[in-house]
């Protein structure tokens, strides 16, 4: 999306974290970068769902833990919201494999950045969000999301992909192993943009939200295995 100079709009970010510091880091750092803009800031999460509805940003950094309705809880009810379709939520954490994590992914969570991580890894993320992708990226959320699925019944949702073609399948189980969309293409002899196609028709398919829940559902089904090997 570009504003009428022809420049590209500012990413908007929603900060939530009980923490004042915590959000004051996150915020400057945010403000010195011109691609991003900060709407607003929340100390848990019924203000981060106001401030959400309000100002709907792409991207929302939410806090796990935190008191009263905790980040879990706001996430999901940010991603029930059809009007909040468009927003992406982040869960900020230390990559602790715990049922809080667990939740955040079935409560609609886009991915997991950890609070220490670089300046310039934030930025990245919060721009990877905004296109519409998922923080599939990072090698933990992926760990995360296998975790979770080795916790969860095998085939549990069986169903879950019935309508995708076998392409579709096929690119949904490599995205799933934490495949990038050019190195699907690759293994395919597909082009990227053939397989982003796959992808959007996939996730149209299954009402899946972003390439994160795409992923969840792989592992729910069974198409996808915990420590399987790309």
């Amino acid at each position: 999306m570009t504003g009428v100079s022809g420049e590209p709009n500012p990413v908007r970010v929603a900060l939530a974290d009980d923490q004042v510091l915590v959000r004051a880091g996150f915020a400057a750092l945010l403000a010195s970068d011109p691609g991003t803009e900060v709407v607003g800031e929340a100390g848990d999460g019924a203000e981060a769902v106001d401030l959400v509805r309000r100002h709907r940003p792409d991207v929302v950094l939410m806090d796990i833990r935190m008191p009263g309705v905790d980040g879990i809880r706001a996430t999901e009810q940010i991603t029930a919201d059809p009007a909040l379709s468009a927003t992406r939520v982040a869960m900020l954490t230390t990559f602790e494999i715990d049922e809080y994590v667990f939740a955040a992914l079935v409560a609609g969570a886009s991915g997991f950045l950890a609070k220490d991580l670089e300046p310039d890894e934030l930025l990245r993320a919060v721009r990877v969000l905004a296109a519409g992708d998922a923080l599939l990226s990072p090698g933990a959320t992926r760990r995360l999301v296998a975790e979770y699925a080795s916790r969860s019944r095998p085939g549990a949702r069986g169903d879950a992909l019935d309508e995708l073609t076998t392409r579709e399948r096929e690119v949904t189980a490599l995205l799933a192993v934490g495949l990038s969309n050019e190195e699907i293409a690759q293994r395919l002899f597909l082009s990227p943009a053939t397989v982003k196609t796959h992808i959007g028709r996939a996730l149209t398919k299954t009402g899946a939200r972003d390439r994160v829940q795409l992923v969840v559902l792989a592992y729910e089904s069974g198409l996808a295995q915990p420590g399987q090997q790309p």
